[in-house]
């Protein structure tokens, strides 16, 4: 079974939306629609489908859509997505707020559609790689730096950049948060450019966060402390290194998985999902929960910032 697939809004991640579908066995790119009209019949004609300037006249084309647009647009599009009964692929985040993140949720399951979310490093070969190493940590350190591109500035750091280890810490360590301290400080723009979060759980688990789009270089970085083991995961090296101890002796092992492209192995677990109507790999539920803690962050700092004026 082909699915027909349609991406809106084909800018920076857009495009490879468009161009990883249109290589799919399992797909048929029929159309892509972006407001700006030049754009998107580039990469229509580069890709061979139909384009829109007005996303709701896809809608009729395609079974499965992906939802790759500026965050404060992503809910009235998923919305009438939803309303007319498309599954439906959102990048993260998956709403500007957790009311509007509710209401998908609750229109996905009065019509029985499935909501995906780009949380794209679920799907680094890192990550799944270190997945059957991780029991019982005991404490969770992630440094995702970056280089000042001038993209994303619209949101804090905090929704661009660390909900992506928000939400890994969250799939990690699957119970409440229990306290959320956080610092913060707008540097180059009017928001959150660099921040730190210490997260704790109920089961006495602790996450340390800190993210920065101010770093001369890219660092994208997980470490896990575990009472036998210690696995530092490098996002951006696809490479896994740990150093564990046992009856033995202490020992050390440098995993480098097969390095396969991420956002190919999202979409077809996407299309996978859709076919079979399974569960995806980050639901909107998992999705809503690490933006609640996200804006609790962005919060935190904004109280500081406010009783230091």
């Amino acid at each position: 079974m082909v699915l027909k697939a349609g991406v809106i809004g084909v800018g920076y991640l857009g495009r490879h939306h468009a161009r990883i579908y249109s290589d799919l066995e399992e797909a048929e790119l029929v159309g892509v629609a972006d407001v700006d009209s030049e754009r998107a019949g580039e990469i229509a004609k580069k890709y061979g489908c139909s384009w829109f300037s007005d996303y709701r006249e896809l809608l009729g084309k395609a079974d499965a859509l992906s939802i790759v647009t500026p965050t404060t647009t992503h809910y009235a599009i998923a919305l009438d997505c939803l309303k007319a009964g498309k599954d439906i692929l959102i990048e993260k985040p998956i709403t500007g707020n957790v009311r509007e993140a509710d209401v998908l949720i609750r229109e996905a399951k009065k019509k029985g559609r499935i909501i995906q979310v780009g949380h794209l490093e679920r799907f680094n070969p890192a990550v799944l790689a270190a997945s059957g190493m991780i029991h019982d940590p005991v404490f969770i350190e992630s440094e995702r730096f970056s280089p000042f591109l001038g993209r994303g500035t619209d949101v804090d750091v905090t929704l661009d950049l660390m909900i992506h280890d928000i939400d890994i810490i969250l799939s990690i360590v699957s119970l409440p948060v229990r306290q959320i301290r956080a610092v913060g400080a707008k540097v180059l723009t009017d928001k959150i450019d660099v921040a730190k979060a210490w997260l704790e759980f109920g089961n006495g688990c602790a996450a340390l966060a800190t993210v920065s789009r101010l770093s001369p270089e890219k660092v994208r970085r997980l470490k896990v402390f575990q009472r036998d083991s210690h696995i530092v995961i490098d996002y951006q090296d696809s490479e896994v290194r740990c150093h564990f101890r046992n009856e033995k002796g202490i020992f050390s092992e440098v995993r480098r998985p097969e390095k396969k492209e991420p956002l190919r192995e999202e979409l077809r677990d996407f299309l996978r999902c859709v076919k079979e109507r399974a569960r995806p790999k980050v639901t909107a539920v998992e999705a809503r929960n690490a933006l609640k803690v996200v804006m609790q962050i962005s919060d935190k700092i904004r109280m500081q910032d406010r009783k230091g004026t």
